[in-house]
């Protein structure tokens, strides 16, 4: 079997029962259940939420995007291999983790494959929660050319590119667009400030003020035990990006939990640590293939260029990259992975056949 066939590109066209439209995504495709199988499944498997909670079932692929453009491989490479089974798995180990050192709970309700996960609606808080533990990427960027104050921070001068910084910087953004909202723009992916979510917190969707003491609690904490985790393999924490939500238990209440992904070289920056230690940044996550695109393409300047999105999106869509620059993406990815787990990463030869026989035979959920 080929490669480009082990790959999971198309996610967005399983058979799963639904009467909403399937929701796609960069990465993770969607399906609404119906009430009835929601409710059936509440009830078959005893899953912890309201009886009439909706749910869904959230496929993930191996399709990889970068600069906000979806790249592919020569010899039908829609993807790379293992990338998502190597995200899922990450996502499922630290998700319990917080979930076991009584952080939060997540929105995952079940596994039943690698590649998906049967969710509980969130209704979710409207900021991409970024932590920084080190000052590299567009935060050095911004720095280098004189700034200082990031979402409401003041950095003192000096700082080395890479370096740590002196402490975990909490430096969110809008997720999506927010109207209305004195002294934040209307665009999406924007710096916002603490003092924007405390005089705003029902716009972000915050129940209330105290839970944005509980929001950061979550952020430290959850930041904090991954980091702790990493330094045992000797793997550096540098910055990640949380999402939260609310949902309702099977006791009525709503309560925060974290959703999405999670500490994942998607959503993270992670370093070797004894090649840091030498002064060297070797990445263990997406910013590998970012550096990877920006070294193979002659004009540089068409992925950071925001105004030149047409040009970018051509060079996705006109490019098949080398089957290698992939293969080492998916070595990455899976190596992380089985790092993290302390478990090896079997991959499918046909994930889209097993996920429909699992969903149909132990679900009832394909017809």
């Amino acid at each position: 079997m080929s490669l480009s066939q082990k790959v999971l590109a198309v996610n967005n066209d399983l058979p799963i029962r639904t009467d909403k439209p399937v929701h796609s995504g960069k990465v993770r495709s969607v399906y609404w259940l119906t009430e009835a199988d929601s409710r059936r499944l509440i009830a078959e498997k005893n899953y912890p939420v309201a009886a009439d909670a909706p749910l869904a079932i959230m496929v993930i692929s191996d399709r990889i995007s970068a600069f906000d453009c979806i790249w592919h491989g020569e010899r039908g490479m829609n993807g790379v291999p293992g990338k998502g089974a190597a995200l899922n798995a990450i996502s499922n180990h630290w998700f319990k983790l917080f979930r076991e050192q009584g952080l939060a709970d997540s929105h995952i309700l079940d596994i039943p494959h690698p590649f998906v996960w049967i969710v509980q609606k969130a209704k979710p808080v409207m900021i991409e929660a970024i932590c920084r533990q080190y000052i590299t990427g567009s935060m050095w960027r911004s720095y280098s050319k004189g700034e200082r104050e990031f979402c409401g921070i003041q950095l003192p001068d000096g700082l080395q590119k890479d370096q740590k910084l002196p402490e975990l910087l909490i430096t969110p953004s809008t997720k999506g667009i927010l109207k209305g909202i004195p002294g934040v723009p209307e665009a999406d992916d924007v710096n916002i400030t603490r003092k924007n979510i405390d005089d705003n917190f029902a716009a972000f969707n915050f129940r209330n003020p105290a839970d944005i003491d509980l929001y950061e609690k979550l952020l430290k904490e959850g930041f904090d035990t991954i980091t702790n985790e990493l330094a045992k393999a000797d793997q550096v924490f540098v910055d990640t990006k949380f999402e939260f939500g609310y949902v309702t238990g099977s006791d009525g209440q709503e309560k925060l939990i974290y959703m999405d992904e999670v500490g994942t070289p998607d959503s993270s920056r992670i370093w070797d640590g004894p090649n840091y230690r030498e002064g060297r940044v070797i990445e263990k996550s997406k910013e590998e293939f970012r550096q990877q695109l920006l070294n193979y393409f002659p004009d540089p300047d068409i992925l950071l260029n925001k105004d030149r999105m047409v040009e970018r999106l051509a060079l996705a869509k006109d490019n098949a990259l080398p089957e290698e620059v992939l293969m080492q993406v998916s070595a990455t990815y899976t190596g992380i992975a089985e790092t993290i787990t302390g478990q090896k990463l079997v991959l499918s030869d046909n994930p889209k056949a097993e996920i429909l026989s699992i969903l149909a035979d132990q679900y009832g959920l394909i017809d």
